[in-house]
């Protein structure tokens, strides 16, 4: 045990050291990429500022220019050219908020001024001395005694022989460029030829003197400030401590502006990298650290399952008698459900038997009516023709032996249809055609609905309509749905039904519909209608015992269909979803069939 401590405390040192590496490596792999999105969000920042400093001045480069060649600063050699000529430069540095405008000649004299800020001398200027070369000179002055800096334009005025006769001197107010961008990006500030910071939108900045010695700024004063500057990878870092609205930790860049002859230079906090850097660290020493510690707790874990393992293989070993056991008594309990499903499944079939069964029955009266009419015929045909052959007139025999033969086709088709309507069907499902099914079932219903006033509306298509089913079952469906229909009209004079085949919409899968509807009451609770033993009729009433659309819905559910009912506001209606007849699948879904009913006895039919 005190071996394994030993060993335990070696391992969680190594993991403490492999940690602290692999957090050190990613801190300063992330620290650096941060580094690299902050300079190029920086060097944007600093591209913004700088463009908008060259831009604004820039306008007063143009009014140099544009203004040197002004006619009222031709002719300046009296004293109402220059009165007028005053008044418009002072009108002039009104409007673009110039310090000052004003012209000199070649001796360097002031001949008219708008403000006079600049005194009289201008000649030992390095900005006049570019004009009179008859190009546009430039340069940055402050002016007392408010100290208000100041950048310069001098434009060049040519006589009509093309030499320079004098200059436009156009004084920016420094102060008023600053004003649209002062304090909304990092620290920026421009610094003159002489290393001189003349722009900046940290007021602190102004006038601080590049150090010589290196990288950083001195302050005008010549007071030691604490700085340091070092290069992190390709990066630049200033360490500042000397002002609060300064970072102390600042990534620094700098781009040459050669059209206003300064260095634009910005200082952006890296403390959102540090942290960066440090997030990603710490995560990855978290998962380190989880890994070790899972690993730690493995091999705790290892040695408990070893001291475990002896105890849970005797538990095993009596496990295994008891799954035994008990998968024995599960294997009889898995043979006594399937006995019970199959028992289910033949009392299924006997219910749908007994469904036709009782529907036949109560349509007995009917089909008594239809074979005994046809049977006083042939008789009273069968007579006359009797008496025609006895009176010599063969042709009279004739057409009632015709006769005799229709009716007798009449009933052989009457019976026909009980026969497939009553038999057990164990037939496989296939191609049923449900015009002829439907006519099947009206026939079967005719008399009962002749005998109750019931008008039944069904107009056949010209051509089959051909679904997938059995034609037993489905007629039985239908015959249930137009008694039930007929049923529910008793208590009124006017009964109707109306049948229709039409093609489902794409929502409704593109099936075959089939609507029954009546002018009925309606149904009461149509939730409840395919329920077992949900009926209408008054309790121990002989019409039924409410299985009849319970039987319906099962065997349209058997072929792949669906049956509902609804309320129209005139009655109920009861639709019927069936599957067209498709070839392609045709096979597929009969050799299923033919699979799922061979374990169902056949029966013989009943005549």
């Amino acid at each position: 045990m005190t071996q394994f401590l030993g060993h335990r405390w070696i391992i969680l040192a190594l993991l403490l050291g492999a940690v602290t590496a692999v957090a050190g490596g990613v801190y300063r792999l992330g620290y650096r990429q941060a580094l690299d999105s902050l300079a190029e969000r920086s060097a944007a920042d600093l591209a913004l500022a700088s463009d908008r400093v060259t831009t604004q001045l820039q306008v007063y480069q143009e009014l140099a220019v544009l203004m040197a060649d002004h006619p009222a600063l031709k002719t300046l050699d009296s004293e109402p050219s220059r009165r007028a000529a005053k008044v418009l430069l002072r009108e002039v540095a009104d409007k673009t908020a110039a310090l000052d405008v004003f012209f000199v000649d070649r001796a360097g004299r002031v001949v008219v001024a708008a403000a006079g800020v600049m005194g009289r001398d201008v000649t030992q200027e390095g900005y006049f001395h570019r004009a009179m070369q008859g190009a546009l000179g430039t340069g940055y002055d402050v002016l007392n005694p408010r100290e208000r800096r100041a950048y310069i334009y001098a434009a060049p005025d040519f006589d009509t022989n093309g030499r320079v006769r004098g200059a436009l001197v156009v004084v920016a107010d420094v102060e008023d460029v600053e004003q649209t961008w002062r304090g909304s990006l990092p620290a920026v500030f421009f610094t003159n030829r002489g290393g001189e910071v003349f722009i900046a939108n940290r007021r602190e900045l102004l006038f601080w003197q590049r150090s010589v010695e290196g990288p950083g700024l001195s302050p005008p004063d010549g007071r030691p400030v604490a700085l340091r500057a070092w290069r992190e990878g390709s990066h630049e870092i200033w360490d500042l401590r000397w002002s609060p609205y300064l970072p102390e930790r600042a990534l620094h860049q700098a781009v040459n502006l050669p059209q206003i002859g300064m260095v634009g230079e910005i200082l952006v906090d890296v403390t959102p990298a540090q942290r960066l850097a440090a997030l990603q660290a710490a995560a990855v020493a978290a998962i380190v650290l989880a890994l070790g510690a899972m690993l730690v707790l493995a091999l705790d874990r290892r040695r408990i399952l070893a001291k475990a393992n002896a105890v849970l293989e005797s538990r095993v070993a009596a496990r295994t008698r008891a799954l035994s056991a008990t998968n024995t008594r599960l294997t009889r309990e898995v043979q006594e459900r399937l006995e019970a499903e199959a028992a289910l499944k033949q009392a299924q079939e006997d219910l749908v038997q007994a469904g036709k069964l009782s529907a036949l029955g109560q349509m007995s009266a009917g089909i008594s009516h239809e074979l005994n009419q046809p049977l006083m015929a042939i008789q009273q045909y069968a007579e006359n023709g009797e008496a025609f052959v006895a009176r010599g007139k063969p042709d009279r025999a004739g057409e009632n032996l015709g006769r005799i033969a229709q009716m007798a086709g009449r009933m052989a088709r009457i019976i026909k249809n009980l026969r497939a309507f009553a038999r057990n069907e164990s037939e496989p499902m296939g191609q049923v055609d449900l015009v002829q099914v439907i006519g099947t079932a009206a026939e079967l219903t005719e008399q009962r609905l002749h005998q109750d006033g019931v008008t039944l509306k069904w107009e056949p298509p010209a051509e089959p309509v051909f679904a997938w089913g059995g034609e037993v079952r489905l007629s039985q469906v239908f015959v249930n749905l137009i008694n039930n229909a007929a049923d529910a009209m008793l208590e009124q004079e006017h009964r109707e039904i109306r049948i229709a085949i039409r093609q489902g919409r794409a929502e409704e899968g593109d099936r075959l519909l089939v609507t029954v509807a009546d002018i009925g009451p309606g149904l009461k609770e149509p939730e409840k209608i395919f329920d077992p033993f949900y009926s209408t009729k008054a309790v121990g009433s002989s019409e039924g015992m409410g299985l009849g659309l319970s039987i319906s819905y099962g065997l349209v559910q058997s072929f792949g269909g669906n049956i509902r009912g609804i309320n129209t506001g005139n009655g109920a209606e009861f639709t019927v979803e069936l599957d067209r007849w498709a070839e392609p699948w045709q096979q597929t879904r009969q050799k299923w069939s033919e699979k799922t009913e061979a374990s169902a006895p056949e029966e013989d039919d009943v005549a």
